[in-house]
């Protein structure tokens, strides 16, 4: 229950490092001993991750990062979320037969983002080269990692798939037709090829900023891209739909594409400013949950009694449903996010937050915008159901689904990241042949309908969930926190912020404390299913909350303690002081500093 707390005053001290694995926190670390900053750390970190992790995430994954900049004093989003290929249209998908798009195979891919996403952080606000941040990652590629259990056993559970139908999946993740056990030494000698060559052909270039330019160059307009072409040209493969489908993706699309800087969207909150990403990912989910709660005495809850548990899931029901209805691109469509975060609209909507659950789904109807409402209300009637094969959730369903990591660092100067890099996932879609990694299955976010901001649309960012936090206190740039979990993201980082900010806890204790989500909404994975009512709690809430949320109408899924969520976060003090803290749950987390 104790935070990681290291001062600057004390001879030696870099900075704080919390990630999904415990070596990438130590990469992340031994940068900043080397000189490097908070940019530089998260990067080198992110590379890592994919290869340790790469069940939750790899290089041809997506990347949105919270970043504040000690220099211009100023919180930044970088969007390394793809976009939509210029041949991914709602009149091909339903040609190949799809009422939903699947979530696993080829077209489920948009242009991969995370690689552009590091090297505009490392370009633009780290110190380093590419060869700095690239060498730990290909180190442990080339020579071998120890292989988590977790990886081990999604492997395991896919071997018959992907010797049969994704057999560059089964030469890569079983090499010699032999499954990787937990622990064993693993090693991916093709991405590490990869990845030398990249740094070979950015060393081409003099000055460190011409090297990024040229790595960049040599993913996205150069051999990687031109690999991609190659094996997508030719490549039809099983997916979750049952058929076998091509890609659309092109090397055109990746050579037009690009990651960009834009301002994050905020929330102010009993003296905290909260920054999230704009409503092309799920962030504003969060923002939209404090408007409806600034008007409740959070502070006079037990945050582990059942009207908080009550209080906090309801307010997540309106906002995720208003999700449903308004969120997606802002270049594609007209997002409504002053009304939706003015304390007029949630006075009114903070009056639907009864004493029994509610088992409908209950977004506002604003102005201007009823045919959206209505079209989207219509589509999702008659969707409601289990079985999300593919959704990247908790151990309590399957290991064929993907997940994500998370990052967050502050260094001696105050910079601050949180990111969450993502997608790729070894069970997205089959390894491309001489690079070591396979695509990504963001696209399966988007609806085959025409008219939704959500619509499959080329050139569209699909409404990623993937959302990082940076919060201010009193003006001061305070916490980078986060957690993988898709649509449950939000959720966990609700309550842990809750009861941070209201109850007075450590950052330890904050995330300790038993957790709970609900998907009482329609996912955003495939097969975008919703359990109306529903809430995943963990049993060391207590069997008397446990009963009372059961008579207060609440569907409870008893999970065991310890099995929901994976929060991480880090805080620098007005004096300098840094913390962080991660939690003990489920697989793995790590808080590291000096």
């Amino acid at each position: 229950m104790t935070e990681f707390t290291t001062r600057p005053e004390i001879l030696g001290t870099f900075g704080v490092v919390t990630s999904t694995h415990w070596i990438a926190s130590a990469v992340g670390m031994s940068i900043l001993e080397k000189g490097g900053n908070a940019f530089d750390a998260a990067v080198a970190a992110g590379f890592v991750l994919q290869i340790l992790e790469p069940h939750l995430v790899g290089p041809g994954g997506d990347m949105p990062a919270l970043i504040y900049s000690a220099k211009t004093g100023k919180v930044e989003v970088i969007c390394a979320q793809g976009t939509a290929p210029a041949s991914a249209t709602i009149e091909h998908y339903t040609k190949e037969g799809l009422s939903i798009i699947p979530g696993d195979g080829l077209l489920a891919t948009v242009i991969p983002g995370a690689f552009d996403g590091w090297m505009l952080m490392l370009r633009d606000y780290g110190t380093m080269t590419v060869r700095d941040v690239l060498e730990p990652a290909i180190h442990y590629a080339e020579h071998g990692h120890p292989m988590l259990p977790r990886v081990s056993a999604t492997i395991k559970g896919l071997a018959g798939f992907f010797e049969k139908e994704w057999p560059t999946s089964y030469e890569t993740w079983l090499p010699g037709g032999v499954a990787p056990e937990p622990h064993a030494l693993f090693r991916n000698p093709v991405l590490a090829a990869t990845y030398t060559r990249i740094v070979k052909e950015a060393e081409s270039a003099t000055s460190r900023e011409n090297q990024i330019e040229a790595a960049r160059d040599a993913f996205y307009r150069g051999f990687v891209a031109e690999a991609i072409e190659d094996y997508l040209k030719s490549a039809e493969v099983m997916d979750a739909s049952g058929s076998r489908h091509k890609g659309v993706l092109t090397a055109q699309d990746m050579a037009g594409w690009s990651a960009t800087v834009e301002a994050p969207q905020t929330f102010d909150y009993h003296g905290w400013t909260v920054n999230k990403t704009g409503p092309w990912g799920q962030g504003p989910v969060l923002l939209q949950s404090l408007a409806l709660l600034k008007g409740v005495d959070v502070a006079a809850m037990d945050p582990l009694g059942a009207d908080f548990v009550h209080t906090v899931v309801e307010t997540m029901k309106l906002a995720y449903a208003d999700r449903e209805v308004y969120y997606g691109d802002p270049a594609f469509a007209t997002i409504p996010m002053e009304q939706l975060l003015s304390d007029g609209y949630n006075d009114e909507r903070r009056k639907l937050i009864g004493t029994t659950a509610s088992l409908d789904l209950r977004p506002g109807r604003l102005p201007g915008f009823e045919t959206q409402h209505d079209l989207t209300m219509g589509m999702l009637a008659g969707m409601s159901g289990t079985g999300a094969v593919y959704e990247p959730t908790m151990s309590h369903l399957t290991e064929k689904r993907g997940d994500t990591v998370h990052i967050d660092v502050i260094d001696r100067d105050g910079n601050m990241v949180s990111v969450t890099p993502s997608g790729g996932w070894l069970q997205s879609s089959p390894i491309v042949p001489g690079l070591g990694f396979c695509l990504n299955s963001r696209a399966q976010m988007f609806w085959l309908k025409p008219g939704l901001p959500t619509s499959l649309t080329p050139g569209k960012r699909p409404r990623t969930t993937l959302t990082p936090s940076i919060a201010f206190y009193e003006g001061r740039p305070t916490l980078a926190f986060g957690t993988p979990g898709g649509d449950q993201q939000d959720q966990w980082q609700l309550s842990f912020f809750l009861r941070y900010v209201h109850h007075k806890q450590n950052l330890q204790a904050a995330i300790d404390m038993p957790l709970f989500h609900t998907a009482h909404f329609p996912g955003s994975f495939y097969p975008r299913t919703s359990q109306p009512g529903n809430v995943m709690i963990e049993r060391n809430i207590g069997s008397d909350v446990l009963k009372t949320l059961r008579a207060m109408g609440h569907d409870i899924t008893e999970a065991d303690p310890w099995t929901v969520g994976r929060l991480t976060a880090a805080r620098r003090d007005a004096d300098g002081l840094l913390r962080a803290a991660a939690t003990p749950r489920l697989m793995q987390a790590y808080a590291i500093g000096r």
